[in-house]
């Protein structure tokens, strides 16, 4: 017979880009996060004491993964390793992931890996490893420690800023490759500029924000009417980040950040957002038209549809009875993702801004319609007020791009645009009222008239 890891014969199968997000030890973590939604993963696999990937596990997935990325062409094959927590496996696990990478990695071919962490348990010997094998970290962490801590707890229901703050810091002075993953929550949704600020000043350069939702109840039927500002609150948990909040959220952090920080400060949405805008393909499942290219490979072998779908009817199969690349170019998985698609409500279909949403994440996807139809993102109204507040800016900067410039340079339109409010009853020594801390006479008091700028521009197309 043949060897069921190797033989991507045995079916025909679509053979798709696709990705995957390994959770070698399954749900287990040393923190308890009030809003995190993989711990309850455990009630799946109730015999299991030990989440630990095994060492078959860990090499069938390592070389059948890079023989389905190879298969698909390209020079770099990368590994996301997640969680739960993957730090509690330990240094040895990941020296002997990284060894096997090596080991299976063909001629020519680029292995690159991240890694999402809590970072508590990182120290000197995990930054060396990190640092040394050019890991990319993601590190979780909510803003200033008040809005951190109100939900990321450990089971002793200890705080975790500290030990989060000190990771970054070993992280930065390293020069150890990271980013940093904000859940947007109930509490720092109202404060998005305080947690903005707090991250750039922290020396974050690279930032996720993550809308926190968790369904708790449906409001009403299909065909009853759109629900009102206190049933959408009762829909969700008391974590859960409102619509109208995470619309504000959104609008107030793209207004600093489209002020003087593109380029420089990389906010994962608006950096998608430009690209849509300026007709590139969809870099964020969420806004892509279809989805089921990103899959989540559980300790066992599991592989599931996604990270957010691991629940037994969306199990396609172990990866220790199929090849990975077949699974992922299952009937089944082509399936999940095109339902995105075909499930789209019609006021979606409809709407100005399918182009940039496509109706966001399915499992989001629990409002009624404003017709009294189902399948209306629970996001939809922050995403319309996002668009809305940014569509001139993302024009402007889809522009740019297409002109040869840089997205960039709609930083100094928009300082020209706010000049002569800046200026007015400003003190040359006072504070600039941009918000950059400098004195007014340093910075927009002492920036070119808008038509010396205009024609500054022009000499440069």
């Amino acid at each position: 017979m043949a060897d069921p890891g190797t033989d991507f014969g045995r079916k025909p199968f679509e053979a798709r880009p696709f990705q995957v997000m390994a959770k070698p030890n399954g749900p287990r973590c040393n923190l308890n996060c009030t809003y995190c939604y993989y711990l309850e993963k455990e009630a799946l696999y109730p015999a299991t004491k030990s989440f630990r990937m095994d060492e078959a596990v860990l090499e069938r997935f390592i070389r059948d993964y890079i023989a389905g990325q190879d298969r698909l062409g390209g020079s770099d094959i990368e590994f996301t390793w997640q969680g739960g927590e993957p730090t509690l496996l330990g240094l040895d696990f990941f020296r002997r992931a990284v060894a096997l990478e090596e080991k299976h990695r063909p001629a020519g071919k680029t292995i690159r890996n991240s890694l999402q962490t809590n970072g508590t348990l990182l120290d000197a010997d995990w930054i060396g490893f990190l640092k040394e094998h050019g890991f990319l970290v993601g590190l979780s962490l909510d803003g200033p420690q008040a809005l951190h801590d109100r939900y990321r707890i450990d089971r002793r229901e200890q705080p975790s800023f500290d030990r989060v703050m000190r990771a970054l810091a070993l992280l930065r002075d390293n020069q150890v490759e990271f980013n940093v993953l904000t859940v947007v929550h109930r509490h720092n949704a109202r404060q998005p500029r305080a947690v903005y600020r707090f991250l750039k000043e922290a020396g974050v350069t690279f930032i996720q924000f993550i809308p926190a939702v968790e369904r708790v109840r449906d409001v009403a039927p299909a065909g009853a009417a759109p629900p009102a500002r206190g049933e959408i609150a009762a829909m969700v948990t008391p974590w859960s980040v409102l619509p109208e909040d995470y619309g504000d959220f959104l609008c107030q952090v793209f207004d600093e950040w489209i002020s003087r920080d593109v380029g420089r400060t990389f906010v994962q949405l608006f950096d998608v957002q430009v690209g849509l805008w300026a007709g590139a393909p969809a870099q964020l499942c969420w806004f892509a038209e279809t989805c089921g290219q990103c899959l989540a490979l559980e300790h066992n072998g599991d592989l599931y549809a996604c990270d957010h779908y691991v629940d037994p009817e969306y199990r396609i199969g172990n990866i220790m009875h199929a090849p990975i690349a077949e699974l992922a170019g299952s009937a089944v998985q082509a399936r999940f993702g095109q339902d995105k698609l075909d499930t789209l409500p019609r006021c979606c279909r409809q709407c100005e801004y399918r182009f940039a949403c496509n109706g966001g994440c399915p499992k989001n996807r629990f409002v009624p319609t404003p017709d009294g139809g189902a399948g209306l993102n629970y996001f939809c109204a922050s995403h319309r007020q996002f668009f809305a507040h940014a569509a001139p800016y993302l024009k402007a900067m889809a522009a740019l791009i297409h002109r040869g410039r840089s997205a960039a340079d709609i930083m100094e339109v928009v300082r020209h645009q706010q000049l002569p409010a800046a200026r007015a009853g400003v003190g040359r020594n006072d504070p600039c009222p941009c918000g950059s801390g400098k004195k007014f006479k340093k910075c927009c008091g002492n920036a070119p008239s808008p038509r010396a700028a205009l024609v500054s521009n022009r000499s440069s197309d």
